[in-house]
């Protein structure tokens, strides 16, 4: 089962990453966390790799109907979206929201699941769209 949302928009990894913010923004996502891979990895171990940024985004009004749904889905969240870069190209992946209804086996999730799909595959679009 794949478990990923993908796009590969054209421009810089910088541009993609301000681009991704605010799409996810447009879309009622704030971001909690951010985590540089790229520069942890090369703090901690002094190993080398290509950019890559993990964004932990967040809709707090889908996030509280997931967690009334069930309260153990908070390891499932938030909805992780990656900027990372694959040679010379820029890849977006976001983490599919259906994972937390397969995961769970919980009915209620369905449309808490589908709606949080509907909002990051139209952030996704805008980026396949030039929105980067």
């Amino acid at each position: 089962m794949p478990y990923d949302r993908t796009v590969k928009p054209a421009g810089t990894f910088e541009a993609t990453v301000e681009a991704v913010r605010r799409a996810l923004e447009e879309q009622g996502f704030g971001i909690l966390t951010e985590i540089d891979v790229q520069a942890t990895l090369k703090a901690k171990l002094g190993h080398d790799m290509e950019p890559y940024l993990i964004l932990g985004a967040c809709n707090p009004p889908l996030a509280r109907q997931a967690l009334d749904a069930d309260r153990s889905v908070g390891l499932l969240l938030p909805c992780n979206v990656v900027v990372r870069t694959d040679g010379d190209r820029v890849i977006v992946q976001a983490i599919d929201p259906s994972t937390m209804v397969a995961l769970t086996g919980v009915d209620a999730m369905a449309p808490v699941a589908e709606e949080a799909t509907r909002r990051l595959d139209a952030a996704l679009a805008s980026l396949a769209e030039g929105g980067s």
